[in-house]
Formats: structure tokens, sequence, C-alpha cells
């Protein structure tokens, strides 16, 4: 199939405003709990009802108002995930206000250079650090009037300047914004290059919010509990927040997933959103502590019979007697220590961000109660604009189009429309026309395959393609996502363009391979550039690898890897916020390895070995008994000519035979002489 088009359950309207999810939910459950995080002394949960979010919302709006700010204002956010975020947004979204937020990893040279562009009039912190890096950004930017520090209580400050604000002048404000104004700008991770500003308006979130409720019911509408750790600057957890909000959700703030095993047994979620790496940290985690004795043999055999589990659910359900015999064992012992980790009330995981494996995903839809879904979007699409479907779950697939259309463009780069596509990059006209048509189809930059039902296959990056010395085209995403399964790998990068054979550059996880080492009795000290050669270390990569190589030619295959000692990061550019690796920046920094020790030429200046040096001077020595030789029969041939020629003045034929049978094999008897 090459395109796919499936019209939306739910056709948004003008009024529906990211503010309006807030709203009708305080109207339709005004008590119910909407939203929960933690106290920062004693970590215990503090709530709040739809009616108090709500009140505490239009204070914060009023108090912007009072401000100055208006429709079209720059209103920067600058703090990891939390309430205080929550509600700055939401009261933002209220007045038309843009929120522009900025990763809390962010540097303060990348947080000013987007400061420079957007030129914000109000910007938050999320603490005190935070604050004195706005501050010092501010003096050269006189326009950031104000600078609010969550930690400080710098909403109460917003709020005391909408005193002299009345009701009936927020209304007013908030009936002003419709649908298609500009919400957001949100700047991409910049995985590919120079972030940029992704514009996106209250349309572009509320449609996919809406016709989430219709396709994935159970798990985004009826009564659940989201635990929200990824940053809010990211649009997919912006996304879930307005999910989680404008439902019958329970949204539960925090910072990040340091404490995650605890905050899932003390907050109790009914779904997990996360990147691909947070689910391949589970299952190692889960695999380092089976270890390599009789527990990881039986986890080994758990992990296949999980995998094949799902499989055979969407084939149709059937499983043999010794199926179910084999599940209810591995569920009692595997599966329920996975599942005691995840809380009681799990019922579904959803990754996105980039693909995973897909034995992986397998792995984890195959446990009893839970249901694992993919899903695919982009800044430029306000998040998933794909997903699997709760009555149609194709494990291994990013989904299918619930409220959009797709298709495949002649490289088969999958092109996505609808009403959730982005409105341009902030004051960049020539990026926008590069991405978007101009009938309104965006480039994703991502191939993949549409099956007959609608469901999209991701196959690789489109800039990642690796083109070989010898005119192979290869897609490294396949190959990266099964050695990324190895226990101790954090990433892998296939490498290859443009040289005679595929390679690897492999980034360990250097808490799960010195945990691994101490299962092994290895030492755990030692430095990583020891740990990087480790023979032991090595042959476990290198299982990873064959693995992969056994899903691809030799062509396609990895035939010599690298294991670095240091960790990628986003300091040096290697890493997004968002996790996700920078290939370009991989190449830069690692170019020595590259060309030195993956790619370093046969003939590379090496001590030879003592017979080649034997074999040399000998083949020296004759050739030089060689030339001496020569030397002696030329003079020999001379004389030879100097008497022929007096004997032929003499006329003695005998003489002259014999001189010329000895001239004829002048090469012969010289040799042995």
């Amino acid at each position: 199939m090459r395109e796919h088009v499936e019209e939306p359950r739910y056709v948004t309207t003008d009024d529906d405003t990211v503010y309006s999810l807030l709203s009708k939910r305080a109207a339709r459950t005004p008590d119910d709990i909407i939203a929960e995080w933690q106290d920062d002394n004693t970590h215990q949960w503090r709530s709040a009802t739809a009616t108090e979010m709500l009140s505490r919302v239009r204070e914060v709006a009023k108090g912007l108002l009072g401000l100055g700010v208006k429709a079209g204002t720059m209103v920067l956010i600058y703090s990891p995930t939390c309430y205080e975020w929550g509600v700055a947004d939401f009261a933002c979204a209220a007045i038309g206000a843009v929120v522009v937020p900025v990763y809390e990893t962010d540097s303060a040279r990348q947080t000013a250079g987007i400061v420079e562009e957007v030129d914000p009039a109000i910007a938050f912190a999320g603490d005190f650090q935070r604050a004195q890096t706005l501050e010092q950004i501010r003096v050269n930017h006189p326009g950031m009037k104000y600078v609010f520090n969550f930690k400080a209580d710098g909403l109460d400050a917003v709020v005391d300047f909408g005193h002299g604000v009345s009701d009936e002048t927020l209304d007013a404000a908030i009936a002003r914004i419709k649908a298609d104004d500009l919400l957001t700008v949100v700047y991409t991770s910049g995985s590919t290059g120079k972030p940029k500003g992704a514009m996106l308006s209250n349309r572009n979130y509320t449609h996919i919010v809406l016709n989430g409720y219709e396709i994935l019911r159970g798990m985004l509408y009826d009564d659940n509990r989201l635990l929200l750790f990824l940053p809010l600057a990211h649009c997919f957890a912006r996304y879930i927040q307005y999910v989680a909000i404008g439902s019958h959700g329970v949204i539960g703030y925090i910072s990040s997933a340091k404490r995650l095993l605890a905050d899932l047994r003390g907050f109790k979620p009914t779904y997990l959103l996360g990147v691909p790496r947070v689910f391949e940290k589970v299952y190692n985690a889960a695999s380092q502590k089976a270890g390599a004795g009789l527990k990881g043999r039986l986890f080994a055999k758990a992990f296949d019979h999980f995998v094949q589990w799902s499989k055979d659910e969407m084939a149709g359900g059937h499983h043999s007697l010794c199926a179910r015999i084999q599940h209810s064992f591995y569920m009692q012992t595997v599966g329920s220590s996975i599942r005691s980790a995840l809380g009681p009330n799990m019922k579904w995981l959803a990754c996105g961000g980039a693909p995973l494996n897909a034995d992986l995903a397998h792995f984890f839809n195959g446990f009893d109660g839970i249901t694992f879904i993919q899903g695919y979007g982009m800044t430029e699409t306000a998040a998933p604009c794909l997903v699997n479907f709760q009555d149609a779950n194709e494990v291994g697939s990013v989904g299918r189009p619930g409220c959009i259309s797709i298709r495949l463009a002649d490289d088969d780069e999958l092109m996505i429309k609808g009403p959730n596509v982005f409105l341009g990059y902030y004051k960049q006209p020539q990026r926008t026309a590069e991405a978007l048509t101009s009938d309104g189809w965006l480039h994703t930059g991502d191939l993949a395959t549409i099956d007959d039902r609608g469901f999209v296959f991701i196959t690789g990056r489109k800039k990642d393609i690796i083109i070989t010395a010898g005119g192979k085209n290869i897609s490294p995403a396949p190959m990266e996502d099964v050695i990324n399964t190895c226990p101790i790998v954090a990433h892998a990068v296939v490498i290859g363009d443009g040289r005679p054979f595929i390679a690897a550059l492999i980034e360990l996880d250097a808490e799960m391979t010195r945990s691994w080492l101490a299962s092994q009795n290895l030492d755990i000290d030692a430095p990583m550039s020891e740990i990087a050669t480790n023979d032991a270390v090595r042959a476990l990569v290198q299982q990873y690898i064959d693995k992969a190589n056994g899903n691809v030619s030799r062509a396609e295959s990895v035939r010599k890897f690298v294991i670095l000692d240091e960790e990628f990061n986003q300091e040096d550019g290697t890493l997004t916020p968002s996790m996700k690796v920078v290939r370009p920046k991989v190449l830069q920094r690692y170019a020595d390895v590259i060309d030195n020790m993956i790619y370093a030429p046969k003939n590379a200046a090496k001590p030879l070995p003592a017979t080649v040096k034997i074999l040399d001077m000998t083949a020296e020595t004759v050739k030089q008994s060689s030339e001496s030789v020569k030397q002696a029969f030329d003079q020999a041939k001379g004389k030879i000519r100097f008497m022929k020629d007096d004997e032929a003045k003499s006329g003695s034929p005998e003489q002259e035979d014999s001189v010329g049978d000895a001239a004829s094999d002048g090469n012969d008897t010289s040799e042995e002489k």
C-alpha cells in the first residue's frame, strides 16, 4: 500500500482549544482529583481537584494579563516537569500567550539562543540555578522583563499582578482564542541539525487529543492514572498532559525517572508512557538481575515464550495446552516480578519517540493484563499521529493513522497530512517550504512501509541511509535495534557510508556494565578505557552483533566494532534532550576512531614479524647476487668476443665452435659458476 486515508472520528471546532480541555473537565467532574505531585522534602503526594487546578490557572492567567501579556506574547518555560509547569502552560493557553519550552538539560548557551530568536516578555524557571541563568541572559535582552522561579513561589508572584483584573476581563480574553491560534513554539531536539522552532496551534494538539479518546478509550479517556516523568519541553509529554487533563485521568508530575520504581509503587499508574530507552532499561535490569546461571537461562526461555505468546495472540490467540502451562509458569516466575515492579494497576505500556525492537515490544505485550502500544509522531505533528488501536494492535508496527492521511513518496519516505501538521518553522520560511509541500504534505524524513490494513513499519531514517563503497544501500536502524537489546549497551551506531564494509560504534551503559562485571566476578572498579577492551565485555557485545547479523545479508552485516570508553551526552552534542543519538555529531567526534581503528589501511605502519624481515633480507641478497653475476657475465662476454676475433684471424675452426657454444649458453654458464 502506498497511501492510506483515515477520516477523523471527531472533527474539531473553532472552540476546541487547549484551555477548553481543562475548563470542560472542571465543569464535568469538578471534585475529581486531576493532578498529583510530590512534596520536595517529604516526597509525599499532594493533589488538586479539577476545580482547584482551574482556579489556579485562572489566577495565573489574570496575573499574566496584569503584567501586560496578551495573545501572541512569548512566554519561556525553563524547568523540569512539575505541577507548576502545567499550570503555567494552561494559563498561557487561556489568554493566547505563546509558550516556548526549553529543556531543563539545555545549556545557558542553548537557552540564550532560543531567547535571542523568540524574544520572550516573561520567563519561568524551575529552580534557582535556572533562574540565575535566565537572569544572566536577561542582561542582554531587556525585552524579557520578568523571571519567575517556581521554587521561590513564582506563580504566587504572578498572581499578585492580577488582583486588578476582573473575571469578565479574563473571560473576554479567553473567548477571543480559537483553535487555529498559535499555542506554542517547540524547538526540535536537533537530531539532524540545529534545532528549529516548530509553530503549533491549539488545533494541532486538540485534534489528536480528542481523536485519541475515540481510538484508545480504555487507556486514554476512562478512569486512568498517568505518571509523567518525560520533560514537558517535549511535545510528546505535552500531548499526554492534555490527554490526562481532558479525560477522566489523574496526572502525576515527577521531575525525572531517577526514582521511577519507587514512584510507580507510590503513584500506581494505569499506564506508562516512555521512550524506547526506558523500556530497554527495564528489560536490561530484569535480565541483569536474573544473571547467567539457572535464573539467567530461565529468563532467556521466558523471554522467548512471552515473545511467541504475543505473536500467537496477534495471530488469533490459539495456544496449545503445553504453551498455556508454560505461560502460567513463566508468569509466576519472571512475569510476576516485572508486573510487581510496574505496579498493581498497570494495564498499558506506551512507547514513542523512536522505533523499539519488535521482540522487546512482544516481550512486554506477552504479560497477562498488559497491552503494549507503540505510536509514531514528531514535533511537527504535535506528537503522535500514528498509533496502534485498542482493538487493532499490531505489535512491532508504529500503528496506523486514526485521524490523518499518510502516503509514501517515490523513495518510500513517509508523508503526513492532517489538522495536526504544524504551521511552519518560526522565522524560517525556507525550511518550512522544504518540510511542507504546497498542498500540505509533511516530509517526515523517515522511510517506511504500509501494509494492507494501514499499519506503518518504520524501516530507517532517510538521512541515515548508508551507501557502502560497493554501492549497497543499508538502513542502520534494524541492526541498531537488535544490538541495543544487549544488557550493557546504551547505544549502537552502525556506520559504513562510503566504506568497504559495515561497522559499529558501541556506547556502553556504565551502570549496567559494572553490574554485569560484578555478576561475572570481574573488576567493577576498572576504568572504562580498560572495560571497553575487556575480552568478556567484547564477547557479550559480539553475541548481539551476531544476532543482528543473522537477520541480514553478508554485505549488510557488521564486520568490525569498537567499544567507546565514554558515554554520549548533550554537552558534546552526541545526544538530544530526548536521548536520541545525533549521528552526524557521533561521526564527527569519533572520526579518528573510525579512520584509524575501524577502517585503517591494511598496510598501516606496524612492526614487521622477524620472519618477514629475514625473507626480505634474503630476497635483497639474492637480488644483489644476481646483479653481480650479470656484471661478471657481461665482462666475460666482452672477453669472449675479443678472443673470437683473434682466433678468426688465425683461422682455427675448432676453437670457433667451442666459443660459439659457450656464448650461446652464457647465462646458464654464468649462473653455474
